[in-house]
């Protein structure tokens, strides 16, 4: 079976989407163009936006299936010009909602809704935001329990089980036009995680944190999809290789992980230095002091997510205002420890720093809403689970640059680079009153369609050819699986789990999961809705109140920042903007 590719074709100012196939020819998309446009196949000149392409109109003769298309960025961009003089194919009969069968009609109405169980509110809200990443769903569909006698057999089925059950509701929420019950789920996840089990004085079943469900699911999932097969299945094969997963072994590692890179640098040396200079200790004091010399000490880890510090830095002990998501990654990637120093020979304050050297195509972050108060004074001495209720602001989009790491950095930075100069010379040219110089040869192209004079094609013909021949930019080293080569490390907000009330271990969780339609990455529109003055698309979402499910836009989303009895965000969801 051949490979079809995305393709948008600019005919006058109409873009029309198609799915090129190399292996039917020439003919064959000069075929399907003139029965979408009306276009005598004849007239037609197509000529290629994208780079990588042929060079100049394309000919009869040009073999499209020696063209290397998978390395283009998609969707493939072509210029078509020609006047149509051909009826166009009918449009398709009128089919009515009632008339489809469910699985059709789930997809032409509002998502469906999961029925709440008993405050499973914090397992509906993860599996909604969960359901929309292809590539967890891809890896889902590839998994086979192993078989092994060694390892722990007995956790392997229940995982599986797990794992097979958040793929069928996954699979049901698609094929449904209502609301269905997680039953199988629900039951699951209790087996494979008894602390979720817990019931109250009654019987009845006790809130879960919606961050430790996410967290547990996580894990018996990266414990289960291993395997080089399982994430190649999940990326389709595609920027998944050793160098782009960079250690990642399973595809919860490859899909969500961060490889982090921490530093360990002692603060005590310098003091210890200048104690011994001022002469408050003996001569062999000073002259070790003087001598001292502790390295860095650096090691690598893996996280599944980011977290976002509300109260402070991560050592506990700073108390910085957080206002913003930024800040409050930033805090929690830094801090104090106590270490023993082997310059020192004693125990001695240590800096930690931590900065991302592997990205992912999937980010979380989780706001540290919620923390432990001790209570000595209490009768018990047990303490208490407390919200963090102040406002912590975030965009729909994130930009992870500053947490990278030094290396990550030089690779992101030539795609900034590129993208700013050319923002530069777009708003330079608009002040002088060009405006975009893309969309004025767009604009002259679409009247060279209409135009029957020689001379004035042929200008837009050498135009055309110009911009097919320019020169390409060498592509960099990635910085992880699943990420186009000129990732500028920007990530957009795709979904959120957040909580309502004061009470840690109550309370009501929800889902925010963005619409197909807002996805930006498909968007060309330069029209699209924004958010009053600012540059924020207010883009199409919709939040699942459990069985509930109501449309809303992203200036509802920024407003889940706190402050107040209102929800609040807790978990962010963000995947790679391209």
């Amino acid at each position: 079976m051949s490979s079809t590719y995305p393709t948008n074709v600019k005919w006058g100012k109409e873009f029309i989407e198609i799915q090129l196939n190399p292996s039917a020819g020439v003919s064959g998309l000069k075929s399907e163009l003139q029965a979408r446009t009306g276009v005598p196949m004849e007239r037609m000149k197509i000529m290629p936006k994208s780079k990588g392409l042929w060079k100049g109109v394309l000919k009869d003769t040009v073999d499209l299936s020696s063209l290397k298309l998978s390395a283009i960025k998609l969707p493939i961009q072509i210029l078509m010009m020609g006047s149509a003089t051909l009826p166009v194919e009918p449009v398709k009969k009128t089919v009515f909602l009632e008339d489809l069968p469910p699985e059709e009609a789930a997809k032409m109405v509002e998502p469906s809704g999961l029925i709440n169980l008993g405050n499973t509110c914090y397992l509906n809200s993860v599996a909604q935001c969960l359901r929309v990443i292809p590539h967890l769903r891809d890896g889902l569909k590839n998994y086979s329990p192993s078989v092994s006698s060694g390892g722990n057999q007995q956790q392997t089925q229940v995982h599986g089980l797990l794992l097979k059950s958040l793929l069928s509701t996954f699979d049901t929420l698609d094929r449904s036009p209502a609301a269905i019950s997680p039953n199988n789920l629900v039951m699951s996840t209790k087996m494979a995680f008894p602390q979720m089990a817990q019931t109250g004085p009654q019987g009845q079943p006790m809130q879960q944190d919606a961050e430790e469900f996410y967290s547990s699911i996580m894990g018996a999932a990266a414990n289960e999809l291993r395997g080089d097969n399982v994430i190649r299945a999940a990326f389709h094969g595609e920027k998944c290789g050793p160098e782009e997963l960079n250690g990642a072994t399973n595809v919860i590692d490859a899909v969500f992980g961060l490889k982090m890179e921490e530093t360990l640098t002692c603060d005590e040396l310098s003091t210890a230095a200048t104690a011994g200079d001022d002469g408050d200790k003996d001569a062999m004091d000073t002259t070790d002091s003087n001598a001292l010399v502790e390295p860095p000490v650096t090691t690598y880890d893996l996280h599944r997510k980011l977290v976002c510090n509300i109260q402070g830095g991560s050592d506990a002990s700073s108390q910085v205002n957080i206002t913003h998501i930024a800040e409050g990654i930033q805090l929690s990637l830094t801090g104090k420890l106590e270490k023993y120093s082997d310059a020192l020979g004693r125990n001695a304050q240590w800096t930690r720093s931590q900065k991302i050297a592997r990205l992912p195509p999937y980010m979380v972050v989780q706001f540290g809403r919620f923390y432990w108060k001790a209570t000595p004074d209490s009768q018990d001495h047990a303490g208490v689970k407390c919200k963090v209720m102040k406002p912590v602001g975030f965009q729909g989009v994130l930009d992870a640059y500053e947490f990278c790491s030094d290396k990550v950095k030089k690779v992101l930075k030539v795609s900034r680079d590129k993208a700013a100069a050319e923002e530069e010379d777009r708003v330079a040219k608009k002040l002088r009153g060009e405006g975009d110089a893309d969309d004025k040869k767009e604009e002259a192209a679409a009247m060279e369609a209409e135009m029957t004079g020689d001379e004035e094609e042929d200008a837009a013909l050498q135009a055309a050819l110009a911009m097919s021949i320019a020169p390409e930019i060498e592509p960099q080293g990635p910085v992880g699986p699943g990420l186009p080569a000129d990732f500028q490390g920007l990530y957009e907000l795709f979904a959120v789990v957040t909580h309502k009330g004061r009470d840690a271990d109550g309370g009501h969780y929800m889902g925010w999961v963005k619409a197909d339609n807002s996805d930006s990455r498909k968007a060309d529109d330069k029209k699209r809705e924004k958010i009053g003055d600012t540059d924020e698309d207010n883009d199409d979402w919709f939040v699942f109140d459990d069985d509930e499910v109501s449309p809303c836009k992203t200036e509802d989303i920024l407003k889940l920042k706190g402050g107040g009895d209102w929800h609040m965000s807790y978990l962010n969801f963000y995947r790679a903007k391209k």
